[in-house]
C-alpha cells in the first residue's frame, strides 16, 4: 500500500489542522493505521492508532483529548484531527499503516512494526 499525507502547515497556538492520509489499493480496510511525529533532532513517536474499522483508538499521553484520529474506509483515507495545538506539537507527522491480526498495544506504539509509511507533513505550531 502507498501512503500519501497532507494537511500540514503554520498555525498559531491554540489552532487547529486536519491531516490526511491517503492510501492506495483496496485492501485498506485491513491495515491498523497509525500516526507518528518527529521533531527536530528527536526520534519519531508514537502519536495515534486506529483499528481495521475505526472502533478503537489510542492516543499518547501528550496529544490525548486534543488530537482525534479517525478513518473512512470507502475513502481510503485516515484522518488526524489537530486541535489546541501546542509549540511543542512541532513536527513532520507520518502515517503508517501495518497488518496485524491484533489490535494490541504491545506493539502498535512501536514505529518498527508498521511496514508502510507516508512521506511526511510539517506542522509547525508558532505565533
Amino acid at each position: 500500500v502507498q501512503l500519501q499525507a497532507s494537511g500540514g502547515g503554520l498555525v498559531q497556538p491554540g489552532g487547529s489542522l486536519r491531516l490526511s492520509c491517503a492510501a492506495s489499493g483496496r485492501t485498506f480496510s485491513m491495515y491498523i493505521m497509525g500516526w507518528f511525529r518527529q521533531a527536530p533532532g528527536k526520534g519519531r513517536d508514537f502519536v495515534a492508532a486506529i483499528n481495521w474499522r475505526g472502533g478503537s483508538t489510542d492516543y499518547a499521553d501528550s496529544v490525548k483529548g486534543r488530537f482525534t484520529i479517525s478513518r473512512d474506509n470507502a475513502k481510503n483515507t485516515v484522518y488526524l484531527q489537530l486541535n489546541s495545538l501546542k509549540p511543542e506539537d512541532t513536527a513532520v507527522y507520518y502515517c503508517a499503516a501495518a497488518q496485524r491480526n491484533q489490535y494490541d498495544s504491545s506493539w502498535f506504539t512501536n514505529d518498527v512494526e508498521y511496514e508502510y509509511w507516508g512521506q511526511g507533513t510539517q506542522v509547525t505550531v508558532s505565533s
